[in-house]
């Protein structure tokens, strides 16, 4: 059925006529409008608001945004926008993602915004994820009989920058309404250390040995195939000095150590499983990046150690729809992070927080922290394609070997397929990537087997 059963049953006793346009199957409305080529003023979307009255729908033009004070003039309510899992519960028969914007076929009151009537066919969902529908004026207005019509959005592209928050708006917001973790206490003492340039193997050697989960997952770590040490290495100072070196110790060991501040799952494609070998992986190929880089080892590691610990905020503040995020991650495993995120988060309370993209909230909590410069940025603007700026070589080096990943199934993030621009930033050649996953393919299992152990 191209069409949702409900929309295509009130079409056909309302004597509607329509145009069907079917479409290749993509996640969302967004992707579909993308990928039409046609003009996003030609599509219209529906945003769905609810109170102790009940749920409304608002009709407006694909490249607005809704204005909610507006909405709250208009209708003297105070109405919040639906979850998507509300929103699935009351359009049962749609895709996620598609809810048609036909309010009457699901029993709704529809508000419209004053934009929406006027010349020429507009296209909107089907209420599935492979087919649009093309309705001309008059069929446009039959669908949309007895709206109540007002001004209700801001208007153009640009009407996302007037509602979003700058990040230290979001930084400020954040601590006032929300209770963060804290560093955990071990990780400060890492932290502390490394930033003495006195400071010896044996004080970071003894300060790991303070804690015997962090003693053995070091161990583990410094014994693996990763660095095929031939000798015996029987003390965290031995692995210190014979082995991974002063810098490397101090940042496994912060990141495992700051991880704990977190009660995110284990298991799922957010879990902690799946965080534990992504964060390996890039920490792993930003290390070998970083001498053809001109950058510094030690941080570049950190870097694609601690990228992701915004996901891991998330997951911890907002534990439902963290949920809800996994298990469209699992059912969308194509679709942009980006995109999962604003269908689960652009949608509540949360929205003009969460709307800066876990990337950012990370970047945030690593300020917060006080962790290095380029670790903050990196982790802030990784999913920032074309980031250009202070630290750049760090974020690059996340972005490329992000990019890298994706072709192993690895991480979650959004990257260009193409990861030549990225080359070219970073003065590398196409040729280099043959030899990073041959590095990346070496060590693979060992990674693997780290990161189960990290998670456990």
């Amino acid at each position: 059925m191209a069409l949702a059963a409900r929309l295509e049953q009130f079409f056909n006793r309302m004597g509607i006529a329509y145009r069907e346009w079917p479409i290749d199957q993509v996640v969302n409305l967004d992707a579909a409008v993308i990928a039409s080529g046609r003009p996003q003023h030609d599509f219209l979307r529906a945003s769905l608001l609810i109170d102790i009255q009940g749920a409304l729908m608002v009709v407006h033009r694909f490249d607005s945004s809704l204005d909610l004070d507006a909405v709250q003039q208009l209708t003297g309510r105070r109405l919040q926008p639906l979850t998507a899992r509300q929103a699935m519960r009351l359009f049962g028969d749609c895709d996620p993602g598609f809810v048609p914007p036909v309010g009457a076929a699901y029993g709704f009151p529809v508000l419209m915004d004053e934009d929406v009537a006027g010349d020429g066919p507009v296209l909107c969902s089907g209420g599935t994820d492979h087919a649009l529908v093309e309705l001309d004026a008059g069929a446009l207005r039959q669908a949309l009989a007895g709206a109540r019509t007002g001004r209700l959005v801001i208007r153009g592209q640009g009407a996302s920058v007037r509602k979003a928050l700058t990040l230290e708006e979001v930084a400020d917001k954040l601590q006032r309404l929300y209770r963060l973790p804290p560093m955990p206490a071990l990780a400060i003492r890492i932290l502390r250390l490394t930033s003495n340039t006195e400071a010896t193997a044996r004080e970071l050697a003894e300060l790991i040995e303070f804690d015997p989960s962090l003693t053995a997952q070091v161990m583990r770590y410094a014994r693996s195939a990763l660095f095929n040490y031939p000798g015996q290495i029987n003390t965290v100072q031995e692995a210190v000095t014979r082995v991974l070196g002063f810098d490397r110790v101090a940042h496994i060991a912060l990141g495992i150590a700051s991880v704990r501040a977190f009660d995110v799952p284990r298991r799922g494609m957010l879990g902690m499983d799946a965080f534990w070998r992504h964060s390996l992986y890039c920490a792993f190929l930003c290390q070998i990046l970083a001498p053809r880089c001109d950058a510094d080892k030690g941080l570049a590691y950190l870097c694609g150690l601690l990228h992701n610990f915004g996901l891991l905020l998330v997951g911890h503040l907002f534990p439902a729809e963290y949920e809800e995020l996994s298990q469209l991650r699992e059912a969308n495993p194509e679709a942009s992070m980006h995109s999962l995120e604003q269908q689960v988060f652009g949608h509540g309370d949360n929205q003009d927080i969460l709307s800066v993209g876990h990337g950012a909230i990370g970047g945030i909590l690593h300020r917060l922290w006080q962790l290095p410069d380029p670790v903050v940025k990196a982790a802030g603007m990784h999913q920032h394609c074309g980031y250009q700026g202070d630290h750049e070589r760090y974020v690059l080096m996340v972005q490329l070997a992000n990019a890298l990943l994706k072709t192993r199934g690895i991480g979650d993030e959004f990257n260009e397929d193409d990861p030549e621009p990225l080359l070219r930033a970073l003065g590398m050649a196409p040729s280099d990537i043959a030899d990073l996953e041959r590095e990346m393919e070496r060590v693979a299992d060992d990674l693997d087997a780290l990161a189960a152990s990290l998670s456990s």
